[in-house]
């Protein structure tokens, strides 16, 4: 039997090493309070409707007892933990120097594995920092997603990924205001991001959406149960070059229950209660999904003034064209614009007449959605319905706009009929 002193000097050595190797040690404040506020949400409903333990919530009141010299009752939480998911290869992690800590000082994260185990030590290690730095660094209320500027009414979430903080938030559309749901770790590609071929592991950056939802009971085990398909390549990674396919959101195998930040051939991956919540949540066809290096969080009068900003793009160019003015027109367009069968701007605009009887066209918008574009340029991606009357004939067509900033000047670098 230990003495207390004992007991006392290994519980300090432990609760300190096992802070430090996780990169948290200066975050301890932001851990307890993340904990105090989260403390309600420590029990989630499940896709079954039985109860299910928060792992985030969890690991974050463990470290918080872990920073008080709380050994027991940090014990207590990661057995609920491991309980609760025998699978979750960090919570054992822990469990185990826990135990250890017990019989002797704790002087490493990881202290029971081998020099063999090492770089699974290091995965096991990013995953836990990836966790804890997401909910400490949570978007406070009131903060929006700056790529989301306008949805449509009938498009009820969205999602975002986060590759650095590999975090997934999922957004509602309620009578226009975004609510977070829920966010959720998740691990993508191994090569980090901005794929551009078949095989390089990446994962794209971009506006998609779902085009389907695969059953889990006809996939192999290592999809968990089920994906959801993204349409990349989207139209602008085309334009571009990008190349690949089979960019899906999904689970993990049965005996798994997550995967390092950075181990997938380019999918963005869940959990699979985490999966199963997303699955449940979105809308086939409708539900963007907007994947970025990083997600901005701003506050809703620059939001605002944003979509306003977009709309204003939008409402300039329709005048134009209901001008039949060609320099007007042309005005809107980029010289760099770029089509998929390599026309000029001129060559592609005269493409694009439409029958006329001589009478003033007039053009309604509706249906609009407006998102800033990941990536290293100032672009915002418009998709609409454009409804055109022109004396007797009437047309209608689904369209998206790249808006690109060009030193002062937003124009269209992209058009397409969708």
């Amino acid at each position: 039997m230990m003495t207390s002193g004992l007991r006392k000097n290994s519980r300090q050595a432990g609760a300190f090493f096992l802070f430090l190797c996780l990169t948290i040690l200066p975050f301890i404040t932001s851990v307890a309070n993340a904990a105090t506020k989260m403390r309600s949400s420590r029990i989630i409903p499940a896709e079954s409707g039985a109860a299910s333990v928060n792992p985030d919530m969890l690991l974050i009141e463990v470290y918080q007892n872990l920073s008080e010299n709380k050994l027991q009752l940090a014990q207590t939480k990661i057995d609920e933990l491991t309980e609760a998911y025998p699978n979750f290869q960090l919570a054992q992690l822990i469990k185990g120097d826990l135990l250890l800590m017990h019989t002797r000082p704790v002087t490493s994260f990881g202290a029971g594995f081998s020099a063999a185990q090492g770089e699974k030590l290091k995965e096991l290690r990013d995953e836990a920092a990836a966790r804890i730095h997401a909910f400490r660094e949570k978007p406070a209320p009131g903060l929006i997603p700056r790529p989301v500027l306008q949805l449509r009414d009938d498009q009820k979430q969205v999602i975002l990924v986060d590759a650095k903080k590999s975090r997934l938030y999922l957004y509602e559309n309620d009578a226009g205001q975004l609510k977070l749901l829920s966010d959720h770790y998740v691990s993508h590609g191994k090569f980090g991001i901005n794929k551009f071929k078949e095989g390089d592991q990446k994962t794209p950056i971009g506006v998609y959406y779902i085009t389907s939802h695969l059953s889990g009971s006809k996939l192999p085990d290592f999809y968990g149960p089920g994906a959801l398909p993204l349409n990349y390549p989207n139209d602008w990674d085309k334009v571009n070059g990008r190349g690949g396919s089979g960019i899906w959101l999904h689970g993990v195998p049965s005996t798994s229950f997550s995967r390092p930040p950075l181990a997938s051939d380019g999918c963005v991956v869940l959990t699979n209660p985490d999966f199963l919540k997303i699955a449940a949540s979105v809308d086939i066809g409708k539900t963007p999904v907007i994947i970025a290096e990083q997600i901005e969080f701003i506050h809703a009068a620059k939001a605002n003034a944003e979509k306003q900003l977009a709309n204003k793009l939008l409402e300039d160019w329709r005048l134009d064209l209901e001008s039949q003015n060609m320099n007007r027109i042309l005005a809107n367009y980029s010289r760099n614009f770029k089509t998929m069968q390599g026309d000029t701007l001129n060559s592609w605009f005269i493409k694009q007449k439409t029958g006329s009887d001589g009478g003033t066209p007039v053009i309604r918008l509706r249906d609009i959605t407006h998102f800033r574009y990941p990536g290293n340029d100032e672009m915002i991606v418009s998709t609409f319905t454009q409804e055109t009357l022109s004396g007797k004939i009437k047309s209608s067509n689904r369209k998206r706009q790249y808006w690109i900033k060009e030193a002062s000047k937003w124009r269209i670098i992209f058009e397409i009929n969708v």
